[in-house]
C-alpha cells in the first residue's frame, strides 16, 4: 500500500494522483508517543474529558462536508480509451495478432463503440449524483455467484504491538474494540476528519479548517482546491460499520443498520453479541468490555457440530437458498443480530507463527470461526496477531485502511487496558448473549457440504513470501526511481524469466478523487517493461548505461499510467461500462469477442501494493487458476512480496526466485550507474 505521492506537474483543475487501492496512510507515530505501560487506575485520566474519551477525533470540519461538491468521475474519450487499450495489447501480441486486434478496435471506435459511448454519456448526464462506473461495479461484485473466500476478500495484518504484554489476546482485543468504538462514534457524529490529499501546508493548517467549515458544502471542494487541498470521496465510509452482504438469488444486496450498537464475536465456531455502547450512546467502560471478552474466552463449550460460518463461503445462490431456510426455521432474529453488528471480531484459538501460516489464517482461516459476509472482520489469534479481512463489494479498501491506521495509532498511543488491568467485577453473562440457531436436516446437510466445499477451495492454494532487505524505498529515492515502478518491473522481469512471456497484469488504483469513484487499472505490463525484460536476459553483454535508461523509461511510463488511472483516464473501466451496456442491449461487439480482449482480461499477475506504517502483511488469492496474487510492500529499508498461486500456475517459489534475481540485477545496474555518475563529477 503505497503512500500518497506528490505529483510535480498537473493541468489546472485536475486533482493530483495518489496511489493504489490502499493508497491512504494514517498519521505516523512519533518516537516517545507509545506508552510503555498504562496502569489501570490511570486509564480514564489520560483523556482530557469524558467527551474526548468517546471520540478518536473531534474535527471542526464535518466528515462529509466536501461530498456534495466532489467532482464527477470523467468518462474518457472513446478515442483515448481505444488508443490506450491497443498500447496495453502491444507487449502481449505478435504482429499478426496485433494487426487484427487493431482493426477490430478501430471498427469498434467508429461504429458500435461510438453508439455505446454516446448512450453511456447520456446515462451519465442523467445520474449526476454518482459515477458512471458505480452501478456496474456494484453489479459485478453482487451478481457474482462464486464464493467470496479467495475470490474477493483480501486481508491486511497489523504490526505487532511493541509494548510488552500488549499482544495478549484479551488485552489486544479489548483495545481494538474500544478504539474501534471511538472511530465509529467519530464517523456517526461526523467528527472524523475528512479525507484530504494535501499538496502543501495551507490545507493542513488550523486557519484552513476554521474557514472551510463555513463554506457551503455545495462549494467546499472548490474552497479546499484554492488552498491546495484535494478532498477525497468518503461515500464508502457509510458501509464500513453495521454492514453485511446478504445472499440473494441472482444478486446479493448490502444491508446497513447504523442504529445498532452491538458487536458480533465468533470464537470456536460459536457466536456472541454484546452492546459496546450504553442506552445513551456512550462507549461502555473499557473494564466492562474487557469482562465481556474474558467471559467469551473462558467459555469451554465444545465447537458446534455444524458451524454456520461455512455457509458464508458457499456459492452465493446456494447460500441464499439456505439462508432463507434458516429464516424459515425461526432464526430471523439471530441472523439480524449478525447482519446489523458493528463488525465481526474473530477470536481464534490457533496461532500464526510465520508469514505462511499468518496468510492462511487471515486470508481464509478454518471457515468455522468466520462470517465472510460482514463488511470487515477483525481477527485476533491466540498470540495477539491481528488482521482485517474484508468483503469487497461495498468498497475498495480506502475506508478500511483509514480505520486500520487510525485504530492502530489510537491503541498504540493510548491503550485503554494494559496487561495489569483486571476485567470489571460484573456478571458478564448478563450482558453477553450467545446466539443459538435452530437447524433441521436440510440445513445440517447444507453446512456439511459447505464445509467440504470450503476445504476443497482453500487447500490447493499455495503461497510464499520474499523479504528483500538489501535495499528499500530510501535507496530508490536516491536513485531517482519510482519505488512502485521498480517493484512492478521486478514482477514483469520475474515472470518473463520464469515463462519467457509477458502476461496480463492488473494493478489497482483508487479513483476516490471523484464522487463515487471506485478503482481504475494500471496496466503495468508495457512495451517498456517487455523491452527491459528482454535486455536483462542478456545482462552480461548489455551496457550499464543502456540498461539504466531502460529502467528509467519503465519508471516514467509507469508513473504516467498511474497518474492517468487516478484521474479516471485508464481504459479498463470505460470498456467495462460499454460492455455492460452492450450486454444490457443484447448486442455483442466484435471487440468483446476478440480472443485478445479475453486474454488481456485473463489476469495472470494480479497485484496490489501494501505499504502503511500499521500494516505488517497483506494478501489475496489469484483471480485466475493459472495466475498469481501478488501483494507487495515498500518500506524505507526493505521490500517485500507476499504471493499466492494455484497448482495450475507455475511454482510460486520459482516465481519469487526469479523476482529476487531480477531485483538483484536491477539494483546492481542502479548502483553501478549511480557510482559512475558520481565518479564523473569528481
Amino acid at each position: 500500500m503505497a503512500a500518497l505521492q506528490k505529483i510535480p506537474t498537473y493541468q489546472p483543475g485536475l486533482i493530483p494522483a495518489y496511489r493504489r487501492l490502499y493508497g491512504l496512510t494514517g498519521r505516523q507515530i512519533r518516537k516517545g508517543q507509545i506508552l510503555a505501560a498504562v496502569p489501570c487506575t490511570s486509564v480514564q485520566g489520560r483523556f482530557k474529558s469524558s467527551r474526548s474519551r468517546e471520540y478518536l477525533q473531534e474535527s471542526i470540519v464535518p466528515s462529509y462536508h466536501f461530498q456534495p461538491s466532489m467532482p464527477r468521475l470523467p468518462v474518457p474519450k472513446l478515442s483515448d480509451t481505444c488508443s490506450r487499450y491497443l498500447a496495453s495489447q502491444g507487449p502481449l501480441l505478435d504482429s499478426q495478432q496485433y494487426a487484427e486486434t487493431a482493426r477490430i478496435t478501430k471498427e469498434f471506435e467508429a461504429k458500435e463503440g461510438a453508439e455505446l459511448h454516446k448512450e453511456l454519456g447520456a446515462m451519465n448526464a442523467q445520474n449526476k449524483h454518482t459515477s458512471y462506473i458505480s452501478g456496474p461495479w456494484f453489479d459485478m461484485y453482487l451478481k457474482s455467484r462464486v464464493s467470496v473466500v479467495l475470490n474477493y476478500n483480501p486481508f491486511m495484518s497489523f504490526v505487532d504491538d511493541p509494548k510488552a504484554g500488549y499482544t495478549d489476546q484479551l488485552v489486544r482485543a479489548t483495545n481494538f474494540v474500544v478504539s474501534s468504538a471511538r472511530f465509529l462514534k467519530c464517523l456517526r457524529a461526523e467528527l472524523l476528519k475528512p479525507e484530504i490529499f494535501h499538496l502543501g501546508e495551507r490545507s493542513k493548517s488550523k486557519w484552513f479548517e476554521r474557514i472551510i467549515r463555513f463554506v457551503p458544502s455545495s462549494l467546499s471542494w472548490y474552497g479546499a482546491y484554492l488552498a491546495n487541498g484535494y478532498p477525497l470521496d468518503m461515500s464508502q465510509y457509510k458501509n464500513l460499520f453495521n454492514s453485511t452482504r446478504i445472499p440473494r438469488p441472482g444478486r446479493d444486496e448490502i444491508v446497513v443498520d447504523d442504529t445498532a450498537n452491538h458487536l458480533l464475536v465468533i470464537r470456536n465456531g460459536h457466536m456472541y453479541v454484546f452492546d459496546v455502547m450504553d442506552a445513551d450512546g456512550n462507549i461502555k467502560p473499557a473494564a466492562e468490555l474487557h469482562a465481556y471478552l474474558s467471559h467469551i474466552l473462558s467459555d469451554q463449550s465444545l465447537p458446534p457440530s455444524h458451524p454456520l460460518g461455512y455457509l458464508t463461503a458457499e456459492n452465493r445462490d446456494t447460500w441464499a437458498s439456505l439462508r432463507q431456510k434458516l429464516e424459515d426455521c425461526g432464526n430471523g432474529a439471530a441472523l439480524k443480530a449478525v447482519d446489523s453488528a458493528i463488525f465481526c471480531l474473530c477470536l481464534d484459538d490457533s496461532t500464526a507463527d510465520n508469514v505462511d501460516s499468518q496468510t492462511r489464517l487471515m486470508l481464509h482461516g478454518d471457515g468455522a470461526n468466520r462470517w465472510y459476509d460482514k463488511s470487515f472482520s477483525l481477527i485476533v489469534d491466540k498470540n495477539g496477531k491481528a488482521a482485517v479481512n474484508f468483503e469487497h463489494a461495498w468498497g475498495d479498501g480506502v475506508a478500511v485502511l483509514r480505520y486500520f491506521n487510525e485504530v492502530f495509532d489510537d491503541m498504540s498511543i493510548s491503550p485503554n487496558v494494559s496487561p495489569s488491568c483486571k476485567p470489571a467485577d460484573i456478571d458478564a453473562s448478563e450482558h453477553v448473549r450467545k446466539l443459538e440457531f435452530k437447524l433441521d436436516g436440510v440445513l445440517e446437510e447444507g453446512i456439511q457440504t459447505a464445509k467440504e466445499n470450503f476445504f476443497s477451495l482453500v487447500t490447493p492454494l499455495d503461497l510464499a513470501a520474499l523479504q528483500y532487505t538489501k535495499y528499500g524505498k530510501n535507496d530508490l529515492k536516491k536513485f531517482k526511481i519510482s519505488p512502485d515502478s521498480l517493484m512492478q518491473l521486478a514482477i514483469q522481469m520475474g515472470y518473463h524469466r520464469l515463462t519467457g512471456k509477458s502476461a496480463g497484469t492488473y494493478e489497482s488504483c483508487s479513483t476516490a478523487a471523484f464522487k463515487h469513484g471506485r478503482t481504475e487499472t494500471v496496466r503495468s505490463c508495457t512495451a517498456e517493461t517487455r523491452q527491459c525484460s528482454l535486455a536483462f536476459d542478456k545482462v552480461d553483454s548489455a551496457n550499464v548505461t543502456d540498461l539504466r535508461q531502460l529502467i528509467q523509461a519503465c519508471s516514467d511510463k509507469h508513473n504516467s499510467l498511474t497518474r492517468n488511472a487516478a484521474m479516471g483516464q485508464g481504459w479498463d473501466r470505460h470498456l467495462f461500462a460499454l460492455r455492460t451496456l452492450a450486454e444490457k442491449n443484447g448486442t455483442s461487439p466484435a471487440l468483446f469477442r476478440d480472443p485478445a480482449y479475453a486474454a488481456i482480461n485473463h489476469i495472470i499477475l494480479s497485484t496490489s501494493t501494501l505499504s502503511s506504517h500499521a500494516v505488517n502483511l497483506g494478501g489475496f488469492a489469484p483471480v485466475v487458476p493459472d495466475g498469481f496474487g501478488i501483494g507487495y510492500a515498500i518500506r524505507d529499508r526493505e521490500l517485500g512480496y507476499n504471493v499466492t498461486s494455484y497448482p495450475a500456475s507455475h511454482s510460486v517459489r520459482d516465481f519469487l526466485q526469479c523476482v529476487e534475481t531480477s531485483l538483484e540485477d536491477l539494483f546492481k545496474v542502479l548502483h553501478e550507474s549511480n557510482k559512475a555518475v558520481n565518479q564523473s563529477k569528481k
